[in-house]
């Protein structure tokens, strides 16, 4: 047993972090680590270390929240005695050896040694700040090394902090020109180790190794055939099976009593597909890890509808229930109208527009707010009498979305109009629905079975394919970038980055590949709103917040588009370029762009093209804000100071730079803040976005339904494009008195 060596460093740390907080309760540690190493002078560093963490993390509070870094210091010391114990040399020093004893155990992918040589990997490892591992918070230190960092098959650590930065670094600018890559590695470092961003959490666990794939998320569109739902199925198994969560769009599909080859009430509706994709979510289980994530969407407009919207309740008639399936409804704007306006609502079934009509009706959308080609269609369908229907208020499908998203959270509002009007490439194609976190709006189409062949003794199978969207995030921590003053030169590296990430990936379905290479979408997001409001002193509920959503976020999309046409000049334009409203200039039109500096801008897109069809979404960025140790999102935090329960213990969540001076912002949480104020703030940023954005709805349960409806149609109203989860809660909430006005 390798006992405690380095007391001299240890008394240095602590008695450093007393002069620097001149807290009593850091000399009482200092005492009560002696008393500890006296006690016990055949013990490790590592168990020392666990002691100390111990102590160190029972001071945390509201009025002491520095404990935090202090727990994370002597985390620290634990990692690097246990690194050095394994590797026989001091941490950070050996960062090229590392690489190379990694890869010999396939534990890192060979293209780290093949593509970089041992002096670039030795002059990358001098890229490496270790005193950036003091910048994590503990529990964004212990939630990094516990899910993220490599381990061997023993499940041993054999990767510290800084070298998970630096390799996905290497991974991500290995094919970039050889004469200025480590310089874009060297960024993509800076950029990541001082938490000014994060990567998605496929790239930040897989990247460098052997296993895996860098991107988050993927939709597929479900075609109206026996082969094509079960080719679907087994796309969505293959993409869940290497963490990839899934939106799967089943608009097309007929409903139930519908004719199958002529047969009249043949078909059993989009139930039972349903449930055979909750049972890919069960079981495909991402190596024993977690569960396969899925939402499903549906029309509002679709027959199946009513069935739909109770698929998750805990009462009723359980064959009806999918419960480990998230759900997303499709919203036109004429539904919204006629719930506002009380009015009745038609239910069709698909396949029997498709026969009778001669169209497809999920195909069309209104052009103008008020006016357009969708409620031309569907109009044409109310008015055919031969065409079957159900009749219903709309308020009654609106009551029923109302019930289930505060019993269950779902289903996730998608406005189909508002997505489709602002779509960049509605030249080439169709929004349908979004994905798991509904901050992506793509074009989707399904992929169609064509044909079975037997060719010289091997199988093949021919299939039309369609546009599988592919997420490719990561996101910009608001609370340490936007006070840096650094967000041109981040955004620069972080959109090469991202676009990098399309040509890496080996994603296990084809037609996924093709619409990655198609449109070169990226979804550049951010997190730590709350965090910056705290900072700049601006309560959540105020004009100068909306402002600051609007003035920021516009100042986001301008970098975003410059580096992305920048990068167009280097490298090329994405295929289906030509015609989108980049390329048209419509893009700028329609959200009003006109000062000088954005003519400019359009100037320049029209002379370079653009890399990426899509650039910017803002994901829910739960797990990586808290190891950036800021907030999530574009959310309110729950409380400044909490306990996080485990299955063994607890963990303390603490606001991030929390203090006499930010308290007041904090103190009105997630539950208490009035949600119009949060549907003013994303409306005002949602402008400048052109995907979406996950926004949480945070309500008491006993919020009353005119209420909660309210707040639906003003998000619709306003111009958003969804809406995420409905978070209830059943604690009495006191101070809420929006939500009963």
């Amino acid at each position: 047993m390798t006992t405690v060596t380095d007391r001299p460093n240890i008394e240095a740390i602590l008695k450093s972090l007393v002069e620097e907080y001149g807290e009593e309760k850091l000399a009482e540690l200092l005492e009560k680590s002696d008393s500890w190493l006296e006690r016990h002078p055949d013990k490790s560093d590592s168990e020392w270390a666990s002691a100390m963490i111990l102590e160190a993390v029972s001071y945390i509070d509201e009025s002491a929240p520095f404990w935090t870094f202090v727990a994370a210091r002597m985390l620290l010391i634990r990692i690097y005695a246990e690194q050095r114990t394994r590797r026989g040399v001091e941490v950070y020093t050996d960062f090229a050896d590392n690489v190379e004893r990694l890869v010999e155990a396939g534990l890192y992918t060979d293209k780290l040694t093949t593509k970089y040589t041992r002096e670039e990997l030795q002059e990358a490892g001098s890229f490496i700040r270790r005193e950036n591992d003091e910048l994590f918070t503990y529990i964004g230190l212990k939630t990094f090394v516990d899910r993220y960092v490599a381990v061997d098959h023993s499940k041993n650590t054999v990767e510290l902090p800084q070298e998970r930065w630096l390799v996905i670094a290497l991974t991500l600018m290995q094919d970039e020109a050889k004469e200025n890559r480590l310089e874009y590695v060297k960024e993509a470092y800076w950029a990541m180790s001082n938490l000014y961003m994060t990567v998605a959490t496929p790239t930040l666990a897989n990247a460098g190794k052997t296993h895996g794939q860098l991107s988050s998320c993927f939709i597929d569109t479900v075609d109206d055939s026996l082969q094509g739902i079960y080719d679907s199925n087994t796309d969505v198994a293959n993409l869940s099976k290497f963490g990839g969560g899934i939106g799967v769009y089943m608009g097309k599909v007929r409903a139930r009593g519908s004719a199958i080859r002529g047969f009249k009430g043949a078909s059993s509706g989009v139930l039972p597909w349903i449930k055979q994709l909750n049972n890919t979510a069960v079981s495909v289980d991402q190596l024993g890890q977690r569960q396969g994530a899925i939402a499903v969407y549906l029309d509002v407009w679709h027959r199946d509808i009513m069935t739909f919207l109770d698929l998750k309740l805990n009462n009723g008639d359980e064959r009806l229930r999918a419960h480990d399936i998230f759900t997303g409804v499709c919203l036109p704007d004429i539904f919204m109208e006629a719930v506002d306006a009380r009015e009745d609502w038609h239910l069709f079934d698909p396949h029997e527009v498709r026969v009778k009509m001669g169209y497809s009706l999920e195909d069309f959308y209104d052009e103008q707010r008020g006016e357009g080609s969708f409620r031309e269609k569907y109009a044409e369908c109310v008015a055919n009498e031969d065409l079957s229907r159900q009749t219903v208020p709309a308020i009654d499908i609106m009551k029923r979305i109302l019930r289930s998203q505060l019993e269950t959270g779902t289903p996730f509002m998608f406005y189909r109009d508002e997505v489709n009007r602002a779509n960049p490439n509605k030249h080439e194609g169709m929004i349908y629905s979004s994905n798991l976190c509904t901050e992506i709006a793509q074009n989707m189409s399904p992929t169609q079975f064509e044909s079975v062949t037997l060719e010289d003794g091997v199988i093949v199978t021919r299939k039309k394919p369609g546009d599988f969207v592919v997420c490719n995030l990561s996101s910009i921590n608001l609370g340490k970038a936007v006070p840096a003053d650094i967000l041109e030169r981040l955004i620069t590296v972080q959109v090469r980055m991202l676009d990098n990430v399309i040509d890496l990936n080996q994603i296990p379905v084809v037609q996924a590949r093709r619409t990655n290479e198609r449109y070169r979408g990226i979804g550049l997001g951010t997190f730590g709103w709350h965090h910056l409001l705290a900072l700049e002193g601006i309560q959540w509920e105020s004009d100068e917040a909306v402002e600051l959503a609007d003035k920021l976020y516009e100042k986001i999309a301008y970098l975003t588009i410059e580096a992305s046409s920048n990068l167009a000049a280097e490298k090329g334009t994405y295929p289906m370029y030509e015609g989108s409203d980049w390329d048209t200039g419509e893009y700028f039109e329609r959200r009003q762009y006109e000062s000088e500096q954005w003519q400019q801008l359009r100037a320049r897109v029209k002379q370079q093209g653009m890399r990426n069809g899509y650039l910017m979404a803002v994901a829910p960025n739960s797990s990586t804000s808290v190891i950036a140790g800021s907030t999530a999102s574009i959310d309110p935090i729950f409380q400044p100071f909490f306990y996080e329960e485990k299955k063994n213990y607890r963990l303390p969540v603490i606001a991030p730079d929390l203090d006499h001076n930010t308290y007041d912002v904090y103190r009105r949480s997630a539950y208490i803040v009035d949600q119009r104020w949060s549907v003013k703030q994303n409306a005002a940023r949602q402008r400048h976005i052109d995907q979406a954005i996950s926004f949480n709805m945070y309500v008491p349960n006993t919020i009353r339904a005119s209420v909660l409806l309210d707040l639906h149609l003003r998000a619709w109203k306003s111009g958003m494009k969804s809406t995420y989860y409905t978070r209830s809660t059943a604690t009495n909430i006191e101070e809420c008195e929006w939500c009963h006005s």
